[in-house]
């Protein structure tokens, strides 16, 4: 799989191709339908397929200070477009210079002079160009000038319409469960190991501080069960995966203010995970962040909580690892 970061890195050799276009955050099963229609076209026309995505998402830009939570990384969001077939994914960055033009110059740009498109699938409600001024029958349009097929996909599963601003509300209220069957895989909020005041160590229950990107969409304050992976170098666990207890919030029994996400491998007292890039993936939602009256009744309930990750997780291998 190639991947390119905005059309200068496309190959200037690169031939015809099918281009499927979105922002694609959280690359959910809405997106996973319409990703395998663009495979399976560019198979029939012997060309590669080729998914267009966006950085930073173009909300940010159009309407500053919108800033929508997350769901993907832009990295992550690559390795699940791979995973689902494509031959290339490109990366464009979204400017306000970028987002000023007009449908027929992106396509023109884009789409025939670049990635020389034979055809184009998208999701029925997609807009592009200026004031998103371009619609499906717009791509279909231009394709009669320019030769290439358009073909719109409903973004669904099961006949129900899925949408990344959807799963966002689902996180939000700690649906986590409901964020699964949409995404057809975990949430995952991923980052860095930091120290924090090791509170958890001290408790017997020593918890990954992870320091996720600006805006990373981070499910209810609660705790939850769910696994801890260390997915890139350098680190001695790179690709290990533990089952997880998760607590999100500003641990209000000792007065925080700073919310965090802090995940304890179960049963795991010996790892040094300061400074490695873990994902921690959210299976079930356990009970709301509560303040404790005593350390005492907060250790009990923690034990509580592990217990029920443990039932919850250790030897489930009903979800995705990816």
């Amino acid at each position: 799989m190639q991947g390119w970061h905005g059309l200068e890195d496309v190959p200037g050799d690169w031939g015809r191709s099918v281009v499927t276009i979105g922002v694609f955050d959280g690359v959910h099963h809405g997106h996973q339908h319409m990703v395998a229609r663009a495979v399976d076209l560019a198979r029939d026309l012997g060309v590669p397929a080729v998914a267009v995505t966006f950085d930073p998402h173009p909300d940010e830009v159009v309407r500053p200070g919108s800033h929508p939570p997350q769901l993907t990384t832009p990295h992550r969001r690559t390795q699940l477009l791979a995973a689902l077939g494509v031959d290339a994914v490109c990366v464009l960055p979204f400017t306000l210079e970028f987002s000023r033009m007009s449908p027929d110059e992106f396509v023109q740009t884009a789409l025939v002079d670049r990635l020389h498109a034979a055809g184009v699938v998208v999701g029925e409600n997609f807009r592009f160009g200026h004031k998103a001024s371009g619609d499906i029958e717009t791509l279909r349009t231009l394709g009669e000038k320019y030769d290439y097929v358009t073909e719109g996909v409903p973004l669904v599963r099961d006949g129900e319409a899925i949408s990344s601003t959807l799963i966002r509300e689902m996180l939000a209220a700690g649906d986590v469960v409901g964020a699964t069957a949409a995404l057809g895989r975990p949430h995952r909020v991923e980052g860095v190991v930091v120290r924090g005041h090791q509170r958890g160590r001290a408790l017997g229950f020593p918890t990954a501080n992870v320091e996720s990107p600006q805006h990373m969409a981070i499910p209810a304050d609660g705790v939850y069960a769910g696994w801890l992976q260390c997915t890139q170098e350098p680190s001695p666990y790179e690709g290990q995966r533990w089952p997880a207890a998760i607590s999100i919030g500003t641990n209000p029994t000792f007065d925080g203010v700073s919310r965090t996400v802090e995940a304890y491998a179960l049963d795991r007292d010996d790892l040094d995970l300061y400074g490695a890039h873990v994902a921690v993936d959210f299976s079930e939602r356990l009970r709301d962040t509560l303040r404790f009256d005593s350390i005492e009744d907060l250790i009990v309930q923690m034990r509580a909580d592990v217990d029920e990750a443990r039932r919850l997780t250790v030897g489930d291998d009903r979800t995705s690892r990816g």
